[in-house]
């Protein structure tokens, strides 16, 4: 086991701040926390979290959102400002026969040289001058459902009244209906995938508004799910429906299965024509990442093959459709995975940026318009995690990378013309998001480290210089908080350095034995353990640190953030390289005096709850007690482009698919096992959880169940409080 010097620093700072505390309680004595004020559906859990400040960019000036004002925020001094109140805002709207607005908070200054501010108040969208105090525009959204707006054409993308067809709606409020065969087959503007491959959204307008892409998803060939709507204990059918529950079917293409076809649209604003994207023939290809050239002439596409290791970047006229050039190719053994748009320099449009893992890590490369690259601009083994964008006056790219540490999240500029990265954040440590100015010379950074809940800093790009604007305070100031401390063992190939966060039981004594519980999620594109606030530690680990538990997680090969290698351990046998792993996290534990290890606990969500279950059948006389919520039980039930990018397909791969499907470890259940499940989970099907509990009726082994009707993959509001109350009197009732 190794622990590195700075990370054993920020626990000598959390045990002087647990010394400090101690003397305090001498004094008076220390709070203790409820679920009601560390989970997120909680009724108190917005005091429990650090204060923060709602800004956005006008141009180069920050802005700070509140209730009722907004400020300019001096960025050398950090400043405020009064630049509008909610009073006046409304009083010139009334005045111009407008509804008021409720807030502040949403406002945004679209136009970095005007003195405009766009509102959304009820149905309506309003551009107001606050120089002349005057409506510019506004526009009425009853009705409808706005996918997006454009600042340059004022523009709309939306959905119809039927809830299926595509709609654009212009400044002068006349609209157009640009597909006429929607339906719940064939759906327009929405992300498509199944949000994979960076998708968030299904509209994309051009650099100057007069342009709208638009996805075009045909899913008729895809089977259904049949999740169904249960009426709530409260609901009254109207008069004459019936009380039956409602199907609420979900296209799902499970792995191996038929996949939907994506077409892709353009539609022109000044001469009204539609016309979609010559790409051939979209059986079992994907379409992702779409960008415009600056001149909004030429769309750029990635387009990938069903088995995701062969991509391809692709150039269109966005005039005729007709295809203009394959500007860049790139394969592999195991798979390609194109997360990003490319991205042109903004100094110079015949180049553009590429994000790739073509070196085992991703990196940034810089490309002409024609497809020839010119060089790398990153390098190393560290990834970048984020682009935000360009300071365009000394032509530099800004990143948050973990170049500092695997761990941690820190910003730079990397110089274009000869790759120079320069720090840009405050200190060099903890875990810092980044926005923007619209030209890239100013950059607010929002971090936390191990022992700092928020703070807020206002960068000089150019100068490189970094101003607090804002420190919040320790939100849980007088409560009795556990230690939280961080380290690395090596994974189950001897050599790979994993990191692990520990929460230690409040009151902590080693000469004693204490319950444990391994919290794990342990699948692609997640981290648990990360250089923030606590290490990262989710509050619930806080709650049972409280009631005497020692918590344990561990980022095993296969997640995220450090490196292709890295992530594809896993390929094509997905919960084996990921439970070897564990189970070094649990030799670990065992070799701690103070881990009782005849009382260990496991539990996760979603992958985590694959994981859970897995580690109790794989290992059944190591986890005494185990909750897993949301559990995928064999990959072949679980989605195309997800499932098949890490395990194949289950013809191609069926000694895989067999030997992660957890239905035949059933029969190995010892331990206590709670399965936790939304009954409209349209991520990870129900049919997986009930499957498993078949397969244990037949083996005779007792799993038990919990669902939440009318829940999704994830629990919502105060049902997720409801939640952690139950998954925590589990461990309490078998483990504690």
């Amino acid at each position: 086991m190794r622990i590195n010097s700075w990370l054993i620093a920020g626990v000598l700072a959390m045990a002087s701040m647990m010394g400090l505390s101690e003397q305090a309680q001498a004094q008076e004595p220390l709070k203790r926390f409820s679920l009601e004020d560390l989970n997120y559906g909680g009724n108190n859990y917005h005091n429990m979290t650090a204060k923060n400040r709602f800004t956005t960019w006008w141009g180069d000036e920050l802005v700070r959102l509140d209730l009722d004002k907004c400020y300019l925020v001096d960025k050398k001094t950090g400043k405020e400002t009064q630049l509008l109140t909610l009073e006046e805002v409304n009083e010139w709207l009334v005045k111009d026969k407008e509804k008021r607005v409720q807030s502040l908070y949403y406002a945004s200054f679209p136009y970095a040289d005007k003195p405009i501010v766009l509102l959304q108040h009820g149905s309506r969208s309003t551009l107001l001058n606050f120089k002349t105090q005057q409506i510019e525009w506004s526009s009425e959204t009853k009705n409808i459902n706005v996918l997006e707006w454009n600042a340059m054409s004022k523009a709309s993308a939306y959905i119809g009244k039927d809830g299926h067809n595509l709609f654009v709606r212009k400044a002068d409020g006349s609209s157009k209906q640009l597909t006429t065969d929607g339906s719940a087959d064939i759906v327009y503007g929405q992300s498509v995938h199944r949000d994979e491959f960076g998708y968030t959204k299904g509209t994309f307008w051009s650099p100057d508004g007069q342009k709208l892409l638009f996805t075009r998803m045909d899913q008729s060939m895809v089977t259904s799910f049949p999740l169904v709507n249960i009426p709530t204990p409260d609901s009254k059918p109207r008069e004459g429906q019936s009380r039956i529950a409602t199907p609420a079917p979900e296209k799902y293409p499970m792995a191996g299965e038929p996949m939907h076809k994506v077409t892709i649209g353009i539609h022109n604003l000044q001469n009204g024509n539609t016309i979609y994207l010559k790409t051939g023939d979209p059986t079992d290809r994907y379409f992702t990442n779409p960008a415009w050239s600056p001149d909004a002439k030429t769309v750029y596409l990635f387009e990938l093959n069903r088995d995701q290791n062969d991509c391809r970047l692709v150039s269109y006229d966005a005039e005729t459709g007709e295809k203009i050039a394959e500007l860049y190719r790139e394969s592999h053994e195991k798979y390609v995975e194109p997360l990003h748009p490319i991205v042109f320099l903004p100094w110079d449009d015949s180049k553009f940026v590429m994000q790739s893992q073509r070196d085992g890590y991703n990196h940034l490369y810089l490309f002409n318009k024609k497809g020839n690259l010119i060089k790398q601009l990153t390098r190393g083994q560290w990834v970048v995690m984020e682009l935000l964008g360009f300071n365009q006056k000394d032509k530099s790219v800004i990143i948050a990378s973990n170049e500092r540490h695997a761990i941690q999240r820190n910003l730079f500029s990397v110089n274009v013309k000869n790759g120079k990265r320069t720090l840009l954040d405050e200190n060099g440590k903890g875990y810092h998001r980044g926005s923007l100015s619209t030209s890239g010379a100013y950059l607010l950074d929002r971090y936390s480290t191990p022992t700092e809940p928020r703070n807020i800093t206002i960068v000089d790009v150019k100068g490189k210089k970094a101003k607090r604007y804002f420190t919040a305070e320790n939100p849980w100031k007088g409560y009795n908080i556990p230690d939280y401390r961080c380290g690395t063992i090596k994974a189950a190939d001897g050599t790979t350095d994993l990191y692990y966060r520990m929460v230690m039981p409040i009151g902590f004594d080693p000469s004693k034995k204490y319950p444990t519980i391994v919290y794990v999620y342990g699948g692609p594109h997640a981290h648990n353990v990360e250089a923030s606030w606590h290490y990262g530690s989710r509050s619930w680990e806080t709650y049972m640190a409280q009631k005497g538990y020692l918590l344990f997680i561990l980022d095993n090969r296969g997640s995220e953030n450090r490196g292709r290698d890295f992530e594809q351990a896993t390929f094509r046998h997905l919960g084996d390289i990921e439970v070897q792993d564990q189970m070094k996290g649990v030799d670990f534990l065992k070799s701690l005096p103070y881990v009782d290890s005849q009382r260990l606990g496991v539990h996760g969500w979603s992958f985590g709850g694959f994981m859970t279950i897995n580690l109790m059948t794989t290992h059944p006389d190591v986890f005494k007690v185990g909750v897993a919520g949301g559990p995928v039980i064999d990959w072949k039930w679980y989605e195309v482009m997800y499932g098949e990018r890490y395990m194949d397909t289950p013809q191609t791969n069926p000694e895989g698919y067999a030997q992660s499907s957890l239905l035949h470890k059933a029969k190995n259940l010892k331990g206590r096992l709670q399965i936790i499940t939304g009954l409209n989970d349209p991520v990870v099907v129900p049919q997986h959880c009930l499957t498993f509990i078949e397969q244990c009726i037949l083996e005779g082994t007792q799993p038990d169940f919990f669902v939440y009707p009318g829940e999704p993959h994830n629990m919502r509001g105060h049902q997720s409080t409801h939640l952690h109350e139950r998954i925590s009197r589990y461990f309490d009732d078998f483990l504690k």
